[in-house]
């Protein structure tokens, strides 16, 4: 299997190699784009935006080759703009809606700008505005009735975070010595930062697709905050008996969602590292309990059942640095229990914090591993017990609710860790 992977791969890439196959990729992402601006009837369309990307690419392989091919490129950027400009003008005249946004004329520049990095070997790039770009105009509705929804504090609030964000991570240090292991602050405070924006993106996406059911609420919940899931559905059961299967399915998906992001967090920050492997020993144990929590969520609740989840804003940056502060305590705990009791004492720790953050823990392991003060199995042991800590919180926390809410949470939560113990167990040893 592995080896036919390998092959499709090196077939994809020894095409996307050939200017010929550089050329499709850049009339396909633009066609992809233009799909929106079709649906929506608007001025241009697939055609339009795919024969854009295509001379795009088409220029950009000029001037590669011939010395008048980067006047060309040039040209065809303005007549593009041009174009745009004409287009919006025409909306205008014949009263389209909107005419004046000119999102249109934008997302043709965009699309030329798709095919000037397909053709010119930055494929990844070129994807990723493709999706991104499509995203934005797919998702139109929602992001202005999110803006719209702002308050003027949590507006203020996400700019403040915006700018620190992105002042502060160029003056960091790349690496520093601290406590006999090499600490990287640019990656540390890039890893706060990620959590913040999932809590963010999250937050925005219960306000908009929240209450439109169990899998909806408890999954984008729990990315936000498990805890605010396991309080809302301790009021429901409290007050309907009738609450009990959907309320677990909750609470089971919340912890699904903090798997994820745990694994998430794992990946991103090794995927890419020279100085380490991947975490990808995290995958199985991780992954087979976030299936197990879907899987019973599943059979045991309506996924359709309307739930309201209240969130506290994440938009604030003392959330930010508060979580960032919990980071620095655990990562200090962490290295002086690594130091003191060797790999049971980083493990204890894992435990007692997963308590409180998991992805706090998380966040710590991937950095002391980056440095080289643990290996991948300790690594990824003290991920897995940290999130085993967090389901043990939120069953912990249910059992304040109903009898029957606290059993069956608690009861799930043991199967599916026992599950998840097991796949981990089974993959050392096959190993």
């Amino acid at each position: 299997m592995y080896a036919s992977v390998l092959q499709s791969s090196s077939l994809v890439s020894a095409f996307l190699a050939e200017p010929i196959g550089r050329l499709v990729l850049a009339a396909a992402l633009g066609l992809f784009l233009g799909l929106e601006r079709e649906w929506s009837q608007k001025s241009a369309g697939i055609r339009t935006f795919s024969l854009t990307s295509l001379l795009a690419a088409v220029f950009t392989l000029a001037a590669q080759t011939e010395y008048v091919g980067g006047a060309l490129l040039v040209v065809g950027g303005v007549l593009v703009i041009v174009q745009g400009v004409l287009l919006a003008v025409q909306g205008l005249r014949s009263g389209e809606e909107d005419a004046l946004s000119l999102t249109t004329s934008v997302s043709l520049l965009v699309a030329y700008g798709v095919g000037v990095l397909v053709a010119s070997g930055a494929i990844l790039a070129g994807v990723t505005v493709a999706v991104v770009s499509s995203l934005l105009l797919v998702l139109k509705r929602e992001l202005h009735g999110f803006a719209g929804g702002l308050t003027r504090e949590e507006l203020r609030s996400t700019t403040e975070f915006a700018i620190l964000a992105f002042v502060i991570y160029p003056v960091l240090p790349t690496e520093r010595q601290v406590l006999g292991f090499t600490f990287e602050p640019r990656v540390a405070w890039l890893m706060v930062v990620t959590v913040a924006g999932i809590g963010i993106v999250n937050y925005a996406l219960i306000r908009t697709y929240g209450g439109r059911g169990v899998a909806a609420t408890g999954f984008l919940g729990g990315l936000a905050s498990s805890t605010a899931v396991v309080g809302t559905m301790l009021d429901h059961v409290r007050q309907r008996s009738e609450a009990v299967s959907y309320a677990v399915a909750a609470v089971l998906l919340a912890d699904a969602a903090m798997a994820v992001r745990n694994l998430g967090i794992a990946l991103a920050f090794t995927l890419f590292t020279p100085e380490a492997e991947p975490l990808f020993e995290a995958i199985l144990p991780l992954g087979s309990l976030v299936v197990g929590c879907f899987v019973v969520a599943w059979f045991t609740a309506d996924w359709r059942e309307y739930v309201e989840i209240e969130l506290e804003s994440p938009f604030s940056l003392r959330n930010a640095l508060a979580f960032g502060g919990v980071f620095l305590l655990i990562l200090a705990g962490s290295t002086v229990a690594k130091a003191q009791f060797g790999t049971a004492g980083l493990y204890i720790g894992a435990l007692i914090s997963g308590l409180v953050s998991s992805a706090g823990v998380t966040t710590a392991t991937v950095l002391l591993y980056r440095g080289g003060s643990i290996s991948t199995a300790a690594a990824v042991n003290t991920v897995l017990l940290a999130t085993a800590s967090s389901v043990v919180v939120k069953a912990g926390l249910a059992a304040a609710g109903p009898p029957a809410f606290a059993r069956r949470v608690a009861a799930w939560s043991a199967a599916l860790l026992v599950g998840a113990g097991v796949v981990t167990a089974a993959t050392v040893i096959i190993a």
